[in-house]
């Protein structure tokens, strides 16, 4: 036998041999922002899906199989979240994704979606074109930012001083736009004014001009949408200008460094969380909590990441749980499964109701939402 052929038949069997181990286990492909602007955020997201794999494999896998994630970085760009899923689909043939954290990420993935009949679990994107686009290949279990709005509402009588005037800093995408029209919409059907609205791009690091303008224009309160790195340096440059005004964030992320270096002495702000670690006792199903917490603590990964971490955690449960209803991990099958998934996660329960045009629904959560405050490094709820 000459070498060739030799090669020929030992090439042939290390790719057989490599397809029989594919096929032991269960694909699930992860878009996220593991560089770039708001890469703490993604790389704890994608640290929850990790811990819920090893939590599911621990228990035997789904259909006797290991889960397997294949990750890919969008680099916080949303050109390059559409490079991943094509990746993720074409190359890899996952039957199911998870992603892509932002809106804007999540929006410029969705067309592929439906391109190739992929299912995907939306973690973190709270914008209501993402439900209401038409895309039947899309669940989220992330809560909108008008979900997050009249939640927020329902909470205004907690706040001394009364809350009057508003203003607005949000991150120039579909995220921050996108909430802060959700807000204004609320908070002026409730007879709060609204102010100054100010933008800042995704990848700025200074807000000071902002800010400044801010400072002196008559409202009480600031309410911030971006990510953990810009929530932090608006609460550590408002502080620095000595901005008076109370300062509240959305969207669930959490400025971890002020948790060890808080700002001034008796300087408050106030976060909306779907996640709250301080008060997991409170949260529907606190095993469920208490086991992803102390999975997190175990790897030790940094406590305030928790806040982001459950969402790619709860996601994989939720695909989990749709490949085993499904029966096989096959795309259009999963996607079926994903409208009859009824399970317990860490923000609570997980089940789709239909948003967007009739016949090409998307599935979307309604998940909990938590107000907290932190105060020298002291996190209470409200």
């Amino acid at each position: 036998m000459s070498i060739k052929p030799l090669y020929a038949m030992l090439l042939g069997g290390a790719l057989l041999a490599s397809q029989a181990q594919a096929d032991d286990t269960i694909k699930i492909g992860v878009s996220q922002p593991l560089t770039g602007s708001v890469a703490a955020s993604g790389t704890y997201v994608t640290n929850g899906a990790r811990l819920a794999v090893e939590y599911i494999n621990g228990e035997g896998g789904v259909l006797g199989k290991p889960l397997e994630l294949i990750v890919e970085d969008n680099k916080s760009n949303p050109r390059e979240a559409v490079n991943t899923a094509e990746k993720l689909i074409l190359r890899d043939k996952v039957p199911v994704m998870m992603g892509a954290w932002g809106s804007t990420f999540t929006l410029a993935t969705m067309p592929k979606l439906e391109e190739y009949g992929v299912p995907m679990v939306v973690e973190t994107a709270s914008s209501s074109k993402v439900t209401t686009a038409g895309n039947p290949w899309v669940f989220r279990i992330s809560p909108t930012s008008m979900m997050e709005a009249q939640a927020f509402a329902k909470q205004l009588s907690s706040f001394t001083p009364a809350i009057k005037k508003v203003d607005f800093l949000s991150v120039n995408n579909d995220w921050g736009l996108g909430a802060a029209g959700a807000f204004k919409e609320v908070l002026e059907s409730k007879g709060i004014e609204v102010g100054r609205s100010e933008i800042i791009a995704p990848d700025a690091t200074d807000l000071s001009a902002q800010l400044a303008a801010i400072k002196n224009s008559g409202s009480d309160t600031i309410i911030v949408t971006s990510g953990v790195e810009q929530l932090t340096l608006a609460i550590r440059q408002a502080a620095e200008q000595g901005i008076k005004q109370r300062l509240i964030t959305t969207g669930g992320s959490f400025p971890e460094p002020l948790v060890k270096n808080p700002g001034p002495k008796g300087y408050v702000s106030t976060h909306l969380l779907f996640f709250s670690p301080w008060t997991a006792d409170q949260a529907l199903h606190p095993e469920i909590a208490r086991t992803y917490m102390d999975a997190w603590e175990a790897k030790g990964y940094p406590f305030p990441g928790l806040t982001e971490g459950f969402r790619g955690y709860d996601a994989i449960l939720t695909i989990a749980e749709a490949i085993r209803v499904a029966g096989k991990a096959e795309p259009e099958a999963i996607r079926e499964a994903l409208w009859k998934v009824k399970l317990a996660g860490v923000n609570g329960d997980i089940a789709f109701h239909k948003e967007g045009p009739e016949g090409r629904e998307s599935g979307q959560n309604t998940p909990n939402i938590y107000i907290i405050q932190l105060q020298d490094g002291d996190v209470s709820a409200l």
